[in-house]
This record gives structure tokens, sequence and C-alpha cells, in this order.
């Protein structure tokens, strides 16, 4: 499996805050013996988004992107609709599961606008900003992201079997 991390952050793309969201994201990837395609930081600038986001899937062909960040009620939030963009399908079970597992500690879950779709062969995911949030959303879809990407690329069956069993 290839992922991309996109870091967006005002702050974290003038070198005025270490990303710390994104690099648990690595630490967290790591697990599903993934390979690291492509590590970014930019601005909270919509166009931005879109061309990274096209970017990692039409010309790198990464299985899965990463964003940390813009996903609150801020308004230079706009990785969601940054994302809604260039997505072709939509894929709200992932989200709606990072959400649930994050209310579960906190009511304020409840406040992302973190998005999950796919574009041609990839998988692009919105993560929150925080690190911890970062954790805990991504603990939550782990065991998922490995079928996921599977069925995505036309290797496993729905059910979790293998085309081959077919």
């Amino acid at each position: 499996m290839t992922v991309a991390i996109l870091t967006i952050s005002d702050k974290g793309a003038r070198g005025e805050r270490k990303d710390e969201s994104g690099k648990v994201a690595l630490e967290l990837i790591t697990k599903l013996d993934a390979k690291l395609a492509r590590y970014d930081i930019i601005p909270d600038e919509a166009e931005l988004i879109r061309e990274k986001l096209v970017d990692y899937s039409d010309k790198l062909r990464v299985d899965l992107v990463l964003t940390t960040g813009g996903t609150g009620f801020s308004p230079r939030d706009k990785t969601p609709e940054a994302t809604l963009a260039v997505l072709e399908r939509q894929a709200p079970g992932i989200s709606e599961l990072m959400r649930f597992q994050s209310y579960k500690k906190t009511p304020k879950a409840a406040l992302s606008r973190g998005v999950s779709g796919i574009r041609k062969s990839t998988m692009i995911v919105n993560l929150p900003g925080s690190p911890k949030a970062v954790r805990e959303c991504l603990e939550a879809i782990l065991p998922i992201l490995p079928h996921a990407i599977s069925v995505l690329k036309g290797e496993a069956g729905e059910c979790g079997e293998s085309r081959d069993a077919e």
C-alpha cells in the first residue's frame, strides 16, 4: 500500500508549528506495512489542496491519501470542500466511524467536517488537525483500510474473498 500524507496548516507551512499530526499518521500507517510516497505541508488554501489531491491520485497513483487539518469550523478550514471537489465517489461510513469513535471521548468530535472518498483508484481520508484526534480517528479505521484498498484495486471481493476465489 502506498500512502501520501498531506498536512494542511497555515502555521505549519510557514514553519511556525511542528507537524505532530502528520507524524502520528505516519507512525500509524507503518503498522500496515505501508510505503510513504509523499509527505507535504501546505497552507489552508482550497486550490492548493485540490492540486495536491489530484497529483497524488492521478500522477503518483498512491493507494491512500491521509490529510490532517482544516476540517473544523474556522473560516480558514477548507479541506472538506477541496476534497469533495476532487472526489468521484464518497465513502461516508469511514468518516462516520471516525467521528463515532472520537465522540466516545469528546462530544466536540461532532464538530469535525472531514470527508472520505475515492478518486480513480485512490482513497482519500480527511483527518482532524490535532495529534490526539488523528490517533483516535486513524486507529478506528486502520483495521478496514487494507481490505478497502484491496477492493478498490480489484484484488478482493466485497466480502473479503480474493478475486482468484471467484
